[in-house]
């Protein structure tokens, strides 16, 4: 089994910016793709930005140049930096992994942008 924990949402002013943490810990074998989705109220869920095994990074348009995703390997674990948070970035982010053929995903942090 693998567990993810998530943690570094919040509430921020607009402008401002926060970093997300998803650690994994249990049988990992090996971790390919690590990403992070998030659900806005009455939304469907998106994909956000996704980090490959090799390093490779992609983005969802409107995150581009503000959201920078990023991996350590060695502590399995997968961040997300958030600059210039706008009220629309508010949504609940989720956290992924694929260890071998299975995706794993954490609990949910809330980030909520407001004045």
């Amino acid at each position: 089994q693998v567990q993810l924990v998530e943690s570094g949402g919040g509430l921020v002013q607009p402008g401002g910016s926060l970093r997300l943490s998803c650690a994994a810990s249990g049988s990992i074998f090996r971790l390919y793709a690590m990403g992070w989705y998030r659900q806005a109220p009455g939304k469907q869920r998106e994909l956000v930005a996704v980090v490959s095994s090799g390093g490779s990074t992609n983005y969802t348009d409107s995150v581009k140049g503000r959201f920078t995703i990023s991996r350590d390997n060695a502590k399995n674990t997968v961040y997300l930096q958030m600059t210039d948070l706008k009220p629309e970035d508010t949504a609940v982010y989720y956290c992924f992994i694929d260890n071998l053929a299975t995706r794993f995903w954490g609990q949910g942090t809330q980030v909520t942008v407001s004045s």
